[in-house]
């Protein structure tokens, strides 16, 4: 079962949230949080696989409350869900560690999807959000990208399925590897393009 925690400062929002993920046979709402100080305690105690992050509320907003979770467990997933997709919420979400982004109007088949990418080690994002990504990458290519040196041909098709969003076990099904060999190939990728986290190193393979 995937674990989640569910928040979101708007009770009806969280009670949808909650009737869609435990429709699904693989996704248990293990709790809840209306503000991101109750967020990072119960993300701290229950140990969610995934946390469902809203970003604007009251207190400590969204995007600190998710810099605090992975501050505490730097392998926790945040999938942030939101109304505001603009780049003022985006890039610091991003900068905070979230794993991904999805917009409050997606279908929700996309949300359920994105919570099963999120814990498999993926990076969802909704298409608006992933063409604003792309669009950013594309102008910083104004300089002259940085050359990387010493990839091998197995880190470079890690490379290619990590810029597609593919999760861990997603990339060793294609290449026909084990789980524990692409999650080694992304480390060294990760220490070779100086990418933090995987969505930097997924922007850098789009060309940021």
């Amino acid at each position: 079962m995937i674990r989640v925690l569910l928040v979101d400062d708007q009770h009806l929002i969280r009670a949808g949230l909650r009737m869609l993920c435990e429709a699904q046979p693989d996704i248990e709402v293990v709790g809840e949080a209306d503000n991101g100080r109750d967020a990072v305690t119960l993300a701290a105690r229950l140990v969610p696989d995934v946390v469902v992050m809203d970003l604007r509320m009251p207190g400590v907003d969204g995007i600190t409350a998710t810099g605090r979770i992975l501050a505490g467990r730097p392998g926790a997933r945040v999938l942030v869900l939101t109304t505001f997709g603009d780049d003022d919420h985006l890039y610091p979400a991003l900068t905070a560690g979230a794993c991904g982004f999805l917009l409050k109007d997606a279908p929700p088949g996309e949300l359920v999807d994105g919570v099963r990418r999120a814990a498999a080690g993926g990076s969802p994002f909704s298409e608006e959000v992933l063409q604003r990504l792309v669009r950013r990458a594309v102008h910083a290519r104004a300089e002259p990208p940085r050359p990387v040196s010493g990839l091998t041909a197995r880190e470079q098709d890690v490379l290619d399925l990590v810029a597609e969003g593919l999760s861990n076990s997603e990339i060793a099904d294609r290449l026909h590897i084990g789980v524990t060999t692409v999650k080694t190939h992304i480390t060294s990728l990760m220490t070779k393009t100086d990418s933090p986290n995987r969505v930097r190193l997924a922007l850098f393979a789009r060309g940021g």
